[in-house]
């Protein structure tokens, strides 16, 4: 089992009981994990792929996955801005798959 399947796995086991689901598309689901790795290579930390990090881990506290924008991305649409995290429903399309706007604010960009 090489890395990305360890990480897959294990946070499967504690996402789940949640309610947080990956995203069908597994392809996808181990891209965002692999690059979640590369990250935590680069920075020391697994940030969010899908957003550009500063290389700070505090001011990047925002957008470690899992981001603290998730729970209302996943509540409001079915799915994280990354679509990483779904809900079930929205994995067995009983609702409709939809854009997820970032919610991070703009000033934390850049920080």
């Amino acid at each position: 089992m090489n890395d990305v399947e360890k990480l897959y796995e294990n946070l499967r086991k504690l996402q789940e009981p949640k309610g947080y689901y990956f995203n069908k598309d597994r392809e996808r689901v181990f891209d965002l994990l692999a690059s979640l790795l590369e990250n935590k290579n680069r920075y020391g930390y697994m940030c969010c792929p899908c957003r550009l990090a500063s290389g700070d881990r505090k001011k990047d506290q925002d957008i470690i996955c899992p981001c603290v924008y998730r729970e209302p991305d996943v509540k409001e649409y079915g799915s994280c801005y990354c679509n990483l995290y779904v809900s079930k429903a929205w994995n067995e399309e009983k609702i409709p798959i939809r854009y997820v706007p970032e919610r991070r604010p703009p000033e934390k960009f850049f920080a």
